[in-house]
């Protein structure tokens, strides 16, 4: 048996297992506190049998009250209660991000000087609710070392009832007329006229100036959803701007360009915020041009006219999360098909890929495929075997806590066992430095409690367990094998394992280590979700008895 590592008295060893951990490119130039961070070796890579950072996300919606508030009108306490709820939800259940619908109708879950208030929160619209709702979710969020994603409806303004019928004075649909277009029951801002593509540009930036968000999320309402019989009267902006040219490139054009516009700002101003949109689950049909699924069902390129191909080939997008809301084998859009398909597009392009997972299908009457507690894990058994699909988002949190939570609970045995790290966003230089001060104690019940010194520009840190003789392996932490919290930046930062005499006691039985006990490294992660160099082990003895 290898004897366990001894840090203090070792530091040479020090930069190898620093080498095993992180993944910024070949060129990153290290911390100057961090200078034995290196990028992880190729045989590090190849011992991870499960890769740690993968995407594992909820949407919480706020539009018609879905998720959260429960009903418009409360109390700002009551609020920030159900939301601190929410949110410790997303944390036990193994969630690393959230997708917060932040503008849902052409209005705010924020503070602006841009649009009103959005009528959830206080059932009015252009009703303060007395505290602002995103600054409180984004501390809360990553304070339970969660991300936070600002989710925002381009164009949408609402429904006829009662949206249209109650927009405030100062929305932008009331201030500029001549932007809105109602189509069946709903209110759209025009896509077609530059002014908006503007508009929409700049309240995304003034959201992204102003707060601490992980992310930028657009969902699939672009153009609208077919509705029979009816027509998008764009007639003004096409005869403008359209130059003659067919109707249905220029609308995907005018989208193309939103979304060209919004990255491009984001990449500027704040880089390490990341960019991304779930579009409709079937991109084109093969049999309606080439590059099409097997596929028999509503397009996003012809209905939204989203075309997701495009922006992938001009990396307008750093993430997609195709809503892929089929079951395997269902036979106009098998789940089977659509994920490799998604997963073909993005191979090679530095785009991400997540999967769209629909929690809220979990138990539906009648459809033997979402029935039983495996429902969910089903899904993820297959498209977690595609290389290309780094995580899932779910839709949506009343789902994951009320008809999916035992297929949640059985998906989080399956393949949530584990922490995981959030996915990295590209750029930066550097990492954060080694983590210091680190120290254990028992705490009477079978767990340790871990605390170190804050690293300066930490966003969280990544908590790691190693038995015995394993900890001077120098590939210990380049996988999620060992990983056993993600904890949030803050003033006093700690963690306690409270499962640290169970693991013991399995490495004593199996895998070797057991009678030197346990050792404890922790690293930081910056805004870019750099990894630093972890800072010198600590030692816990194993348990007596």
């Amino acid at each position: 048996m290898r004897r366990l590592l001894r840090w203090a008295a070792t530091a040479a060893a020090l930069p190898v297992l620093a080498a095993c951990t992180g993944t910024p490119p070949e060129d990153a130039g290290p911390a100057e506190a961090g200078a034995d961070a290196r990028p992880i070796p190729a045989e590090c890579e190849a011992a991870a049998d499960l890769p740690k950072r993968q995407m594992r996300g909820v949407w919480l919606t706020t539009v018609r009250n879905i998720d959260w508030p429960s009903e418009p009108g409360l109390e700002a306490e009551e609020q920030k209660e159900e939301l601190r709820a929410q949110l410790d939800a997303a944390a036990e259940l193994g969630l690393n991000a959230v997708f917060f619908h932040a503008r849902p109708t052409a209005d705010a879950v924020y503070a602006s000087d841009k649009e009103p208030w959005a009528r959830y929160l206080t059932g009015e619209q252009g009703g303060d609710p007395g505290y602002d709702p995103l600054e409180f979710a984004v501390r809360e969020a990553h304070a339970r070392g969660l991300e936070l994603h600002a989710w925002f409806n381009p164009y949408r303004v609402g429904w006829k009832d009662p949206d249209l019928d109650g927009l405030s004075g100062d929305h932008p649909a009331v201030e500029h007329p001549d932007w809105l277009v109602e189509y069946d029951d709903q209110g759209w801002l025009d896509p077609g006229l530059p002014e908006v593509r503007e508009w929409v540009t700049g309240v995304v930036m003034d959201v992204v100036d102003r707060y601490d968000v992980d992310g930028v999320h657009f969902d699939d309402y672009f153009y609208p959803y077919p509705a029979g019989g009816e027509e998008f009267d764009d007639d003004a902006s096409w005869e403008e701007y359209g130059d003659g040219g067919d109707r249905d490139d220029w609308r995907r054009s005018n989208v193309d360009a939103l979304m060209a516009d919004v990255h491009a700002a984001i990449e500027e101003s704040e880089p390490w915020v990341r960019f991304g949109v779930s579009p409709f689950g079937i991109y084109r049909n093969a049999g309606s041009g080439p590059g099409g699924s097997d596929t028999e069902g509503l397009e996003s390129y012809s209905a939204q006219y989203a075309d997701t191909r495009a922006w992938i080939e001009q990396g307008s997008v750093d993430y997609l999360v195709p809503q892929l809301y089929w079951e395997r084998g269902f036979s106009a859009a098998d789940y089977e098909v659509l994920a490799p398909w998604w997963a073909e597009e993005v191979r090679g392009t530095g785009v991400d890929l997540y999967i769209g997972q629909a929690a809220y299908r979990v138990g539906e009457d009648g459809e033997k495929a979402w029935e039983g507690d495996g429902a969910l894990a089903r899904q993820l058994d297959f498209s977690g075997g595609l290389p290309e699909v780094g995580g899932d988002v779910f839709f949506s949190m009343q789902d994951l806590r009320g008809r999916a939570q035992g297929a949640m609970e059985r998906l989080s045995e399956d393949h949530y066992a584990l922490p995981a790290l959030p996915p990295r966003a590209g750029g930066g230089e550097g990492r954060p430095d080694p983590v210091g001060g680190l120290g254990a104690e028992r705490t009477g019940d079978g767990g340790v409690r871990l605390s170190w010194d804050p690293v300066e520009g930490a966003r969280s840190y990544a908590v790691y367990r190693v038995a015995g003789d394993g900890a001077d392996d120098p590939c210990a932490l380049a996988g999620r094998d060992n990983l056993v919290g993600v904890v949030g930046a803050g003033d006093g930062p700690s963690f306690t394992d409270t499962a640290a005499d169970t693991a013991a006691g399995a490495a004593e039985d199996g895998s070797g280590g057991g009678d030197e006990g346990l050792r404890y490294f922790v690293t930081a992660l910056d805004r870019y979700r750099t990894e630093g160099a972890p800072g010198e082990g600590e030692a816990v003895a194993a348990p007596t008895g």
